[in-house]
């Protein structure tokens, strides 16, 4: 006799505990955004990017995906210098080297029966420990300030140039060819199994949705870890790390937990981008590539998670829509944007526009 599905009566108070301690960290106090106004906001973003396809040419979605996959290295970044403190250029470093671990495991594993999210799975895991890695050296080595700087861009450079020599045709890994600075090509997109034949998330509608519904979940998976006791306490570190110290924290282990996840999430992106374009090249890695998360995250507003996903969001666009269209200055403008961001609104031009928006609500309310 088999026992029946638990109903709500039958569910543990301390499941339902948990459940709602979790949820009630949706909103706190290193987030912004708070009460039905806020929520009703953002699900009408969401619902406004749902449609998005509806209105719009293949061609547009598919660039309106990769935007969605740069999000997560701005997410991350924003966990590592903005709430931690760090200021990092190795994300584009966790990026490649999670984007050639994708393109190795899928040639050789292939497409068949959704084996491309394993070689996610796998590549993500590749990039997160090797972040893991490189801040448990840096961290525990007692590395601060703009030397944390200096190391992260080294082990960048560093995997550009190796990548970059990679040419020739012993420089393979079974059936996956590395291919030196002309890149790697050929790996298979993702694919989910499917009666009647797999569906391939090519840069088209199926692969907008399925990054939609990763970046929401991302978001508010990473609202609810910041307001938890581990975000209070990067926070605390950043603000004052000695004083975190004295009140028994382990500074080191929570800088590189957090460096982990930041570079899980650098991962997550360079996987997704190489499943995208089924193409990765050393120049990911490159000084550039580097720089330019430093900037989507700085304009949007490092210290609110919610401020970093708009602001990459928008600078992505903007740098993308001048890039396409031929301007010889793209890079310059992100420059001078965030030059003007740092002199006038240096807490972010989206993380300052949605305080003034919440002060003046607040006023209108009164």
């Amino acid at each position: 006799m088999t026992n029946a599905p638990n109903t709500p009566e039958q569910i543990s108070p301390s499941s339902r505990s948990t459940v709602s301690t979790w949820l009630a960290r949706l909103e706190g106090p290193q987030t912004m955004g708070r009460g039905p106004s806020f929520w009703v906001a953002m699900a009408a973003l969401v619902l406004a990017a749902s449609c998005y396809p509806a209105f719009s040419d293949p061609y547009t979605i598919g660039n309106a995906a990769y935007f969605m996959v740069w999000t997560f290295m701005a997410m991350g970044l924003g966990i590592v210098w903005g709430y931690c403190g760090v200021l990092s250029f190795g994300q584009t470093a966790f990026f490649g080297l999670a984007g050639y671990a994708y393109g190795v495991v899928s040639i050789n594993l292939g497409a068949a029966f959704g084996l491309t999210w394993l070689a996610l799975v796998l590549s993500v895991t590749i990039g997160g420990a090797f972040a893991l890695l490189i801040g448990y050296f840096m961290f525990y080595g007692r590395i601060k300030g703009v030397f944390i700087g200096i190391v992260t861009l080294s082990v960048t450079l560093v995997l550009e140039t190796f990548m970059a020599q990679t040419a020739g045709p012993n420089w393979r890994i079974g059936d996956a060819r590395l291919n030196g600075f002309n890149g790697m090509s050929g790996m298979p997109p993702l694919t989910v199994p499917w009666p009647g034949g797999d569906i391939v998330l090519y840069s088209g509608t199926a692969l907008y949705f399925v990054l939609l519904v990763m970046v929401v979940v991302c978001y508010l998976g990473l609202r609810m870890l910041l307001n938890a006791p581990f975000g209070n306490v990067l926070v605390a570190i950043r603000e004052n790390p000695e004083r975190a110290e004295m009140l028994g924290y382990d500074i080191r282990l929570y800088q590189t937990l957090a460096f982990g996840l930041g570079g899980a999430l650098a991962a997550l992106s360079g996987t997704l981008y190489t499943a995208w374009g089924q193409y990765i090249t050393p120049s990911s890695m490159g000084l550039t590539a580097a720089a330019l998360p430093i900037v989507w995250v700085a304009v949007g507003g490092r210290r609110d998670i919610t401020a970093t996903l708009l602001g990459s969001i928008l600078v992505i666009a903007g740098f993308q829509t001048l890039t396409i269209y031929g301007s010889q200055y793209a890079l310059i403008v992100m420059g001078a944007l965030l030059v003007f961001t740092v002199l006038v609104t240096p807490d972010g031009l989206i993380s300052t526009a949605m305080h003034w928006i919440g002060s003046t609500l607040r006023r209108t309310k009164r």
